[in-house]
């Protein structure tokens, strides 16, 4: 039964063509790959932006390939994309988007089920990742737009609404990088010159956040990723 805190049965193919621009870009408009690459660069081993292009373009094949037509099934596709993908944080992507595939009890998911579904993937990234909220790395994004969502969806918010308060948080959460010292993943090796960089991952879970706030009304258009340069 489809109700007022239901998504519409647009989201799942909307978030997943929002997130493909997003990242990969267009004729006219460059990926945020590039940035988040950059980023990678002044802080880690450089192949962030790289690994992050390569997994989406595996996203798109599969969907060629496979033509999804639920919301499980477009998120599987992100998530075997990810899960095909080196560097450490794609499987952790990838497993991220698996968890957030499964959330649906029918072919779209309610705000409460997404939020569940957030929150169990937040805790398999940090079983796997190992990172805690102020280590430098996409818990610091996912975990505060987790704990937004969920108290959105307790409220009774409108998915929209629910999802721009996750985003908003997932932003906040990305921008608190720039003066941490990294404590996980690869940029933890150079110290303090991590200091003053955003983490990449932080970003990009961000951006994937707010493409998911943009989906829940129809829109699949790129995210913005200015506040973030």
């Amino acid at each position: 039964m489809t109700t007022l805190n239901t998504l519409p049965a647009s989201f799942g193919p909307h978030w997943v063509n929002a997130m493909l621009t997003t990242v990969l870009g267009t004729a006219e408009l460059n990926g945020a790959a590039e940035t988040l690459g950059d980023f990678d660069r002044r802080s880690g081993d450089g192949d962030f932006g790289t690994n992050l292009t390569s997994a989406f373009n595996r996203v798109r094949d599969e969907i060629a390939e496979t033509g999804p037509q639920t919301y499980a099934s477009w998120l599987t596709a992100v998530s075997r994309g990810f899960l095909g993908t080196g560097g450490t944080s794609g499987p952790l992507f990838g497993m991220l988007f698996r968890d957030l595939a499964r959330c649906a009890g029918a072919e779209t998911p309610t705000s409460a089920e997404l939020s569940n579904g957030l929150n169990a993937a937040l805790a398999t990234v940090q079983r796997y990742g190992k990172a805690e909220v102020g280590h430098k790395t996409m818990v610091d994004a996912i975990a505060p737009a987790a704990t937004a969502l969920a108290e959105s969806a307790a409220a009774g918010a409108v998915p929209a609404e629910a999802l721009d308060a996750a985003a908003v948080a997932a932003q906040n959460g990305a921008l608190g990088t720039r003066d941490i010292i990294a404590r996980r993943g690869r940029a933890s090796y150079v110290g303090e010159v991590s200091r003053g960089v955003l983490d990449p991952g932080a970003v990009a879970a961000a951006l994937m956040v707010r493409c998911a706030a943009g989906a829940a009304r129809g829109i699949d258009d790129a995210a913005d990723v200015s506040w973030a340069r």
